[in-house]
């Protein structure tokens, strides 16, 4: 079919009657995920809002479907929020993310994270939402997306220093096999749950671009190549745990998406040796909606790996409006010159909500772009 060939990345806007739920979570840190016993009636709305969002996939005729990520809060903290001996908390700040003028805007706080006692991904939440979106999914498959353990590791160790005297691990080596034997506990748990395919998402390959201003380089860290190999290392150590585990392993890159917002620059072509060519990921979802990404070249990096698909996300989630269709389907020309057209596929470059407040588009907005997209890959490829 061809909408196969049309691929969402995971999120889509929440509804009203939830996000009044989820509008709450942020505020308070005195509650732990996933949030259900503080608020009377959050379950039962957040259930609704899965079963409705999985009945639109189905009935847009997505084929690969997901529960539109209604079940948590951010695309990426949630996953560590449901790991034994993890607390979140408060934070003075929130992300840094550039504004749509170009000035500074910055998240949500809830973002603060205390290990308490050794990590553990035994009966995590997800795993319960993964459940349920499979009975509603039918004969369609399903996906969970999780957070990119390397990414992880590098938000606990680099930007929170989670490690030393007094903390539950001492040394970064220590939790970088606490954190990795977590997530082959999750996934170990997902693939006897049934689980088919697993999309670690990551947003930080760009921090490794020499061309990005906001880079490791930028600040003029030493031993940025060792850091970059440890993290394309533990990236690939759990994806192929799950290899063997018989899971199918993608992963999805973009560089921010937050209320129609991105953190990062960096183009592919920098990174795309060790990031593209090194990694053990059978599908990668790639951000190329607009020139940060750079020239899409960097798709040579995958040429002599036959086995890899590609979804191009040369349309943009972040826009109300329409997507510029000649120059998605010159960029899929190029693409086709360097790899096989049954090797690609066509995408958002992120989804639609990456954390509950949602990108600023409507919900029939973001249907129209999905349709547009579906239409596209159908006139191209067949």
């Amino acid at each position: 079919m061809a909408t196969d060939k049309f691929q969402l990345v995971g999120s889509l806007l929440r509804p009203q009657d939830l996000l009044a739920y989820k509008n709450k979570i942020e505020h308070r840190d005195d509650i732990q995920y996933p949030f259900y016993d503080a608020f009377p009636g959050y379950q039962e709305t957040e259930s609704k809002a899965i079963e409705d969002i999985i009945a639109a996939q189905k009935e847009h005729g997505l084929t690969v479907i997901t529960d539109g990520e209604h079940g948590r809060s951010m695309w990426h903290l949630d996953f560590l929020w449901g790991l034994e001996g993890v607390e979140r908390y408060i934070a003075d700040r929130g992300y840094a993310f550039e504004d749509l003028d170009g000035g500074d805007f910055e998240t949500r706080k809830d973002i603060g994270i205390r290990i308490t006692k050794p990590l553990s991904g035994k009966n995590h939440h997800y795993l319960t939402l993964f459940k349920e979106t499979k009975a509603q999914a039918g004969d369609d498959t399903v996906k969970i997306t999780v957070w990119g353990a390397a990414h992880a590791f590098t938000e606990l160790t680099f930007f929170n220093d989670l490690v030393g005297e007094g903390q539950v691990y001492a040394t970064k080596e220590d939790l970088r096999a606490g954190l990795i034997h977590a997530y082959k506990e999750f996934l170990q748990e997902y693939k006897d749950a049934g689980g088919e395919i697993v999309q670690f998402d990551d947003c930080l390959w760009e921090l490794f671009a020499d061309d990005n201003d906001k880079s490791f380089f930028a600040a003029g860290n030493a031993g940025l190549e060792s850091l970059a190999d440890e993290f394309v290392a533990i990236n690939n150590e759990v994806a192929d745990f799950a290899h063997e585990l018989g899971l199918k392993v993608w992963t999805h890159n973009c560089r921010g998406n937050y209320q129609s917002r991105s953190a990062a620059s960096g183009t592919y072509k920098a990174i795309a040796e060790k990031f593209l060519k090194d990694q053990h990921y059978d599908r990668f979802f790639l951000e190329w909606d607009d020139d940060r990404a750079g020239d899409i070249s960097a798709l040579e990096a995958l040429k002599d790996r036959p086995n890899v698909e590609v979804v191009l996300g040369l349309l943009s989630s972040k826009t109300a409006s329409l997507d510029d269709e000649d120059r998605v389907l010159a960029l899929l020309d190029k693409a086709s010159e360097i790899l096989p057209k049954d090797r690609l596929y066509l995408s958002h470059q992120c989804g639609f909500a990456s954390c509950d407040c949602g990108n600023e588009l409507s919900v029939a907005q973001q249907w129209a772009k999905i349709e547009q997209g579906q239409k596209l890959a159908e006139a191209y490829f067949g």
